[in-house]
């Protein structure tokens, strides 16, 4: 026991969820890897491959969350060049799967330098918005900056992917909402950003051909936006021919119409059998599957509450640099679990948003486990006496500077 307290500081409260988070992820991706071991033809080997990504992830997560805070404004120097230059290189360097060019391979290891992009602009706009003040000219100059920062990382990325450029762009005006920011000057952006989209999805990509570079995929969103909000299935129209999107997605709807209430249980899931990425991007459904809607239900909390905690310590922060990346480091997280939840209860459409933590993964998996350790480090100076007097910053609306424990 001297060892756990020795070892694991900060929040208790975060430190639980992410604990549970860890056992459903184990068990869920354990279970729903047949099509994976059936084509390996090794039963342990996808399960121990991902509980080694989850061990190297809770060892990232102990590490940074013994980093000071303050070494985070270090983020963006370091990152955001590297960033920048991978997702340019991506596109002609990278490795392409399912259409899409996203990952990096170096030495053999691959990852997604979109997952180290979104640390970097979160980092950055958490930096910028702290040392905004409540004058006219400084919340003009942040905006612009932030701007700029947010839509030259968004465009690299989403040729590519459309939906982690989305999520980005939503997290970044989120965080500029909590940090003071008009909202006139937030509405009016994004009702041009609005229009633009309209004009690529609706009037380009009609008579774009699938194999334009950078734009070669507008039409695959055009497809998944119509399909979706029509509600076409290869059930609802026998004309529509069974592919990777309305697939999944009908043998998804199968797993939660036939959970019911309660579930079929651990292990008793059948449309894992029939669900490619029922490890991944499903697994969701495959948790209704087996656990109904009461596992489905906890699981949903779980992030939930995650967010409301985190509200709760950036409140109490002593610093709003520390508020603001708390917040947003949480919003990467749970604004991927909806989305990826969103899919797969049919309620958006396909968009390869992992279930964080949960889902099988590498890079996501370890990105994750980042953001979980710069949230659990700001968590701890909420009861430490480590901060100085010195480089007090302005707290945003609702954000108490205090210093004591929760």
């Amino acid at each position: 026991m001297g060892i756990f307290k020795t070892i694991i500081k900060g929040d208790r409260v975060i430190w639980t969820i992410y604990l549970i988070i860890l056992t459903i992820s184990m068990l869920e991706v354990f279970s729903a890897s047949s099509t994976l071991t059936n084509s390996l033809h090794e039963y342990w080997r996808p399960f121990v491959r991902h509980f080694m990504f989850l061990m190297i992830g809770t060892a990232v997560v102990i590490a940074i969350h013994f980093i000071p805070p303050k070494f985070f404004r270090m983020i963006p120097v370091l990152f955001i060049p590297i960033a920048a230059i991978l997702l340019i290189v991506t596109p002609f360097l990278g490795v392409k799967a399912n259409e899409a060019t996203r990952w990096l391979s170096i030495g053999g290891i691959q990852f997604q330098p979109s997952e180290l992009a979104k640390l970097a602009v979160i980092t950055t706009i958490a930096l910028l918005l702290s040392r905004m003040k409540d004058d006219k000219e400084s919340i003009n100059l942040t905006f612009k900056v932030i701007l700029i920062i947010t839509f030259l990382f968004c465009g690299l990325i989403v040729p590519e992917n459309f939906s982690t450029a989305g999520m980005l762009g939503m997290i970044s005006f989120i965080m500029m909402f909590i940090g003071r920011i008009p909202i006139i000057k937030l509405a009016i952006t994004t009702s041009i950003i609005g229009a633009v989209l309209a004009i690529l999805l609706f009037v380009l990509a009609p008579v774009i051909p699938r194999d334009t570079p950078l734009l070669g995929r507008l039409p695959t969103w055009t497809e998944r936006l119509s399909n979706h909000s029509e509600g076409i299935t290869p059930e609802t129209d026998p004309k529509i021919v069974f592919n990777d999107d309305n697939y999944q997605v009908s043998h998804s709807k199968i797993a939660i119409a036939t959970g019911g209430v309660f579930g079929k249980f651990l292990g008793n899931s059948q449309e894992r059998d029939f669900l490619p990425q029922a490890y991944s991007d499903f697994i969701y459904a495959i948790i209704i599957e087996e656990t109904g809607l009461i596992g489905g239900t906890f699981v949903l909390a779980l992030y939930l509450i995650l967010m409301f905690r985190a509200g709760i310590l950036a409140r109490r922060c002593s610093r709003s640099f520390y508020a603001f990346l708390l917040m947003g480091s949480t919003l990467v997280i749970v604004l991927q679990a909806l989305i990826n939840m969103g899919v797969a209860v049919s309620m958006l459409p396909v968009t390869g948003q992992p279930l964080p933590l949960i889902s099988r993964g590498g890079t996501s998996t370890i990105m994750t486990c980042v953001y979980f350790g710069i949230i659990l480090s700001i968590s701890r100076t909420t009861s430490s006496d480590e901060i100085s007097g010195e480089d007090k910053e302005v707290a945003p609306p609702g954000v108490k500077l205090v210093n004591e424990k929760i």
